[in-house]
């Protein structure tokens, strides 16, 4: 990402080191994928065992974590796709 005086400092922050859109993108999608990962399989499906052993979280606070940070990431995506930002 280039970053111009007019890139605000939560943009910057997300994106200091990615300099591609494809490089935001795979932050992205594996922020997302962690996301649907942090939701606690276990309380949902009680007594069955391999999600026990497949989901090890049992609480909200994770996906409470996850949640704002993966839609933070996808506002500075589409914040420097409009300002046409990235390392071509």
């Amino acid at each position: 990402m280039q970053k111009t005086d007019e890139t605000p400092l939560w943009v910057f922050l997300a994106f200091s080191s990615i300099e591609t859109r494809r490089g935001a993108l795979i932050l992205l999608w594996s922020s997302m994928l962690f996301t649907v990962y942090c939701i606690p399989w276990v309380t949902l499906f009680q007594g069955h065992e391999w999600v026990e052993i497949l989901f090890l979280i049992d609480d909200w606070s994770w996906v409470a974590m996850m949640l704002p940070m993966s839609v933070w990431y996808w506002l500075c995506l589409r914040w420097v796709d409009k300002k046409n930002g990235w390392v071509i």
